[in-house]
């Protein structure tokens, strides 16, 4: 499974960072996820390799512009390239009425169906790649984490069982393995009877704005990544005062720390944060912070970051491929 960091800063873009969305896509499949679809989204699409044609479904995790204000043009960007294929939105209800007017008003017509499900009504969806739960957080409006659960793990035989049984090796167990039932001695050899998981499941929980991560423990079981806003240090976080609603990178990393979680990614970053870290405040400033106690594996997202989530549950992060006309202008 691969993310592709389409957006990492919060409330505004900065140079060198655009407001929030995810890409996720499950391994050798042409379909992809997107996770929020902050303003601007669709022109990051331009410098990837992902096309608005093989986008499964769109998951918004609540209706504050830097989540959703890009959705709008994306949809029709997606109408004017040929899209023709149903595309499932799962969101707020807010999110379907706005749309429904916004295309009234501004006389959008899309070729293709839209088929809205609202997350509070929803307790999972799933096709053939992935499972989808979705999780209330704390926010100011209704704020949702999704949990991606890959599916169609590759089984392998219980030889064991069938040793026992006295199955002969051969063409019985390779038809077994492709899932078939087969005929044997005048019984019915069931396949599920004798595959098991070659693996676990990987599982990444992919987190909408939060002031209390402690509502994510019941996901994070098994869980290997847990992608979660840190949008302030602890400092700036008491001088925003009582209503931040929002996760400082201290109380995010002491939550992944007491879940074992093996790979915590931030993101959703204040644009008070500097990139350039002989500033301060800075982005060093978070990764300071949440080192201190998170013992894991600990990454800051970046625009155009990429990470792999390996069969072994090992997340890798691949070389971020930042555009050349972005480069420019951020220099």
């Amino acid at each position: 499974m691969e993310l592709l960091f389409l957006g990492t800063s919060s409330g505004t873009p900065t140079k060198q960072r655009n407001v929030s969305a995810l890409a996720l896509q499950p391994e050798n499949s042409k379909h992809w996820y997107l996770v929020d679809c902050g303003e601007g989204t669709q022109h990051q699409l331009l410098y990837c390799s992902l096309s608005l044609k093989t986008l499964k479904a769109i998951f918004i995790t609540h209706v504050h512009g830097d989540h959703c204000y890009g959705l709008l043009g994306l949809l029709a960007s997606a109408s004017m390239l040929g899209r023709q294929e149903p595309l499932t939105l799962i969101a707020p209800q807010a999110i379907e009425e706005w749309l429904k007017v916004s295309c009234q008003l501004t006389e959008l017509y899309l070729p293709y169906s839209v088929n809205f499900l609202a997350v509070d009504q929803l307790t999972e969806w799933h096709d053939d790649q992935v499972q989808i739960q979705p999780t209330l957080l704390a926010h100011r409006v209704p704020s949702y984490a999704y949990t991606f659960i890959e599916n169609n793990i590759e089984p392998s035989l219980n030889s064991d069982k069938l040793l026992a049984e006295q199955i002969p090796q051969g063409q019985l167990w390779g038809q077994l393995k492709k899932g078939l039932d087969v005929e044997w001695q005048g019984k019915i050899l069931h396949s599920q009877d004798y595959l098991v998981s070659s693996r676990p499941a990987r599982k990444i929980i992919v987190g909408g704005d939060n002031d209390t991560p402690e509502l994510l423990t019941q996901a994070c079981h098994q869980a290997q990544v847990l992608i979660h806003e840190a949008t302030y240090t602890e400092d700036i976080a008491a001088n925003v005062g009582a209503q931040v609603q929002h996760s400082s990178a201290a109380i995010v990393a002491k939550f992944a720390q007491q879940q074992q979680l093996p790979h915590l990614i931030l993101t959703h970053f204040s644009p008070r944060y500097q990139h350039n870290t002989k500033q301060s405040p800075s982005i060093a400033d978070i990764q300071q912070e949440a080192g201190q106690y998170y013992q894991g594996k600990l990454f800051l997202a970046e625009d155009f970051a990429k990470y792999r989530l390996t069969k072994a549950g090992e997340l890798l992060s691949l070389s971020i491929k930042k555009p050349q006309s972005l480069e420019a202008f951020c220099t």
